[in-house]
């Protein structure tokens, strides 16, 4: 890249307001892309992947195992009819063997050259030697997942569903070497002491087995399979464990097939569930390292009901990791993911190859924990790994083959980012990449758009080549865009991509006024200040006559009248929800409009907040509406800008207290009856009470049963009053909490 395109490609980051920018250039960012013969390092770069060959296919599903034998040539178990092919290093391939059972799991080849599978269900290990298989041992199991050979010419079985080791020194000879407890032993190796060490599921524990019966729990894994061990030249262990989703796979995988062998059914579809922390820890969450249960047979000891296919994902939880153990048994983790299953570990020098589920996938990695991914075989699972002195075989699943990963760079490639979405219909600007471009290597990006969110046939077509770093891109405006890198090696070297970014200007959303809410709140009167007229002095003793206006006066000997505030005053709270979905700040503008009128009055105009509070004063009684508009200005250009706007429901105003008027009222000795009529022009009467001579309010009875109108009669009778002068006082409210007063003298 030139010094000008590299300029350019920064400069696109300081663009106006408004202009949106997609930059992708780390390995975080670059992984959620399609990888066809591209490699990514670790430090996020593009660059062609290593040559890969087919060596093998078949019309089998899947690969279980591989073995690598003494002359070059490599054994490959299948399933789900187990059979067992030979691949030469030419790879030329032939079948061998077809097991009576239909899954092949274990293949392990001993110091001698000579091979042995252990097959499954019915866990029946055989030796084949001379193109020819022999029954060997049968251990009573249900499941052979593993097989291993010892120096000492003993070969060891790790077996399912009891999670027992066997110890086999010859044909029908063998014991029970160490029951783990676990219910399946799914995998093996021997450390640089050639003490013998096992994976197991559903508890994810790594044991350490010295002598029979004897062993040493080395880790005990938060993932449920402890899936393959790899010893080190300096003693360390390499250690895959995954969520138990393949074994739990493989288990199911006979239950799969007919009783011919000839057909395969699958019973179930993919679960997927989302797990939050808080719903891991109450009744009914899903705990995320399963323990079993007293009692409770494990998961993974399921039966043939168990479909090939049922594989448990869940979401947002660790799904794989690597962990290196050290000689003093210290346990690093190396790598761990939440997308990826892993399947397999394999040696490679210094560093560590890993295999894994997606699309696949064989990483290599180094010493600071950092991946490189090597390659992407576009196949749905690499499930096992074998390094050679000049590249690395694979097998897959989903079509078994074998494929071989050569040291050499291959010609070409072509990296597939990930759909972006622009939030909504984008005007397309340039597209700028950084990276290395050797004499002789072409680096080719394409662009096309659509608005569905996963590309299909309404998405336009891929663009022409973009070949200068800071071309327009020419793809038609819409919502998504994708892009992608076709890499051509040069004489010497392949190019590299570090970088691209793409400028769009997003088609500005309106914003959206969700909701109002208008609330009345009682605001304390202020404190009358010392030395103003109206003040009364400290322990000044006064008295309050209430009149049947309502109005209240004190007087006291030797001071001036004071004037009792009333409490509180009433105050309009309008509060609103907005949003704005390009995120953009928004200013609003309020206005208010009475029932019988017609135009909109203005209150508040580049209001930032989301809340106004009026006095309750300010407006006459009635019923209003109140209309809050919100702008984008604050973020965009005037000629952009866009505004939503939401009327609120009519809101009733009520300042004025009822009028309570009573009448004459009818005493009889010690009984008092009287009516009372209470109006209000605004708002209906709720309830009227009564008090005599400051004692507690009494409830009225409403004349007609129900208060629900502007105009109400109550009645009250009271009994048993003493003789003399009794004050009565009548108080009304109406449906906005306003209190009228009245009172009647009684003697």
């Amino acid at each position: 890249m030139t010094r000008a395109a590299a300029f350019l490609f920064s400069s696109l980051v300081a663009q106006a307001a408004g202009t949106a920018y997609w930059e992708m250039n780390s390995f975080q960012e670059f992984i959620k892309g399609r990888f066809q013969g591209i490699s990514l390092t670790r430090d996020g770069r593009l660059l062609i992947a290593p040559r890969t060959d087919t060596l093998f296919t078949s019309e089998q599903p899947v690969i279980w195992s591989i073995a690598r034998g003494v002359n070059s040539e490599t054994y490959l178990a299948t399933g789900h009819r187990g059979q067992l092919y030979r691949v030469d290093a030419a790879g030329k391939s032939e079948l061998i063997w077809t097991a009576p059972e239909p899954e092949v799991f274990a293949l392990v080849i001993d110091a001698k050259g000579v091979l042995y599978a252990g097959t499954s269900p019915g866990g029946k290990i055989y030796r084949i030697e001379g193109g020819k298989a022999t029954a060997y041992f049968e251990p009573k199991t249900k499941y052979i997942w593993s097989l291993a050979s010892g120096r000492d010419g003993a070969l060891y079985a790790g077996t399912g569903e009891e999670g027992k080791i066997f110890r086999i020194t010859g044909p029908n000879s063998g014991e029970v070497w160490y029951e783990t407890g676990q219910s399946h032993v799914t995998s093996m190796a021997f450390d640089r002491e050639q003490r013998l060490l096992a994976g197991t599921d559903p508890n994810g524990i790594l044991y350490r087995i010295t002598e029979k019966d004897k062993a040493f729990a080395l880790y005990d894994s938060n993932l449920p399979e402890i899936r393959a061990i790899v010893p080190a030249a300096d003693g360390s262990l390499y250690v895959a464990a995954l969520g138990g989703a393949f074994g739990r796979k493989q288990a199911g995988a006979q239950g799969a097939v007919s009783s011919t062998g000839s057909s395969i059914t699958v019973t179930a579809a993919p679960t997927s569930i989302t797990v939050t922390e808080e719903a891991a820890r109450v009744q009914g969450g899903v705990e995320i390292k399963p323990k079993p249960e007293a009692g409770k047979p494990p998961a993974a000891a399921s039966a043939p009901a168990v479909a090939a296919s049922a594989v448990l994902d869940v979401s947002g939880v660790d799904k794989a990791a690597i962990y290196r153990i050290h000689p003093d048994n210290l346990v690093e983790t190396l790598w761990v993911s939440k997308e990826e299953n892993i399947y397999d570990l394999a040696p490679l020098g210094s560093e560590i190859l890993f295999s894994t589920d997606g699309q696949g996938r064989v990483y290599r990695l180094e010493a600071d924990r950092k991946p490189t991914l090597l390659v992407e075989t576009r196949e749905g699972e690499a499930t096992r790994l074998i390094p050679l002195a000049d590249g690395i075989l694979a097998a897959t699943s989903h079509r078994a083959k074998l494929l071989r990963i050569g040291s050499q760079t291959g010609a070409s490639g072509v990296f597939e980012s990930p759909v972006h979405d622009a939030t909504n219909a984008a005007r397309w600007g340039r597209l700028a990449w950084r990276g290395v471009l050797p004499q002789g290597a072409k680096l080719v990006i394409r662009t096309r758009t659509g608005n569905s969110a996963r590309p299909d046939k309404t998405w336009s077509d891929w663009s022409a080549p973009i070949e200068a770093s800071g071309t327009p891109i020419s793809s038609p405006n819409a919502r998504y865009i994708q892009w992608k890198a076709e890499l051509i090696a040069g004489a010497s070297r392949s190019p590299e991509l570090d970088g691209v970014i793409i400028a769009y200007l997003p088609q500005n959303s309106q914003p959206v006024v969700k909701s109002i809410t208008v609330n009345t709140q009682a605001v304390p009167a202020a404190p009358a200040k010392p030395g103003v007229a109206g003040a009364a002095a400290p322990n000044t003793v006064y008295s309050i006559t209430v009149t049947d206006t309502g109005d209240a006066t004190a007087t006291s000997a030797g001071n001036p009248t004071q004037t009792v505030n009333r409490a509180s005053t009433g105050q309009l709270v309008l509060s609103w929800q907005a949003e704005d979905p390009d995120g953009d700040k928004m200013s609003y503008s309020i206005y208010f409009r009475g029932e019988e009128e017609r135009q909109w009055k203005l209150l508040k105009t580049n209001w930032s907040e989301l809340t106004l509070t009026l006095d309750g004063d300010s407006l006459a009684d009635g019923k209003y509406h109140f209309r809050i508009v919100a702008t984008d200005a604050p973020s965009n250009p005037a000629s952009q800008a866009r505004e939503g706007e939401l009327i609120s429901a009519p809101v009733l105003v009520d300042n004025t207290p009822p009028q309570v008027k009573p009448g004459v009222p009818r005493v009889s000795g010690g009984n008092v009856e009287f009516d009372v009529l209470v109006e209000d022009t605004a708002s209906a009467i709720r309830r009227a009470e009564c008090s005599i001579d400051a004692g507690p309010w009494m409830p009225l009875q409403v004349e007609d049963g129900v208060a629900d109108s502007a105009r109400e009669r109550f009645r009250g009778v009271l009994s048993g009053l003493a003789a003399g002068e009794h004050l009565l006082v009548i108080r009304a409210f109406d449906a906005a909490g306003n209190a009228g007063l009245a009172k009647i003298v009684l003697r």
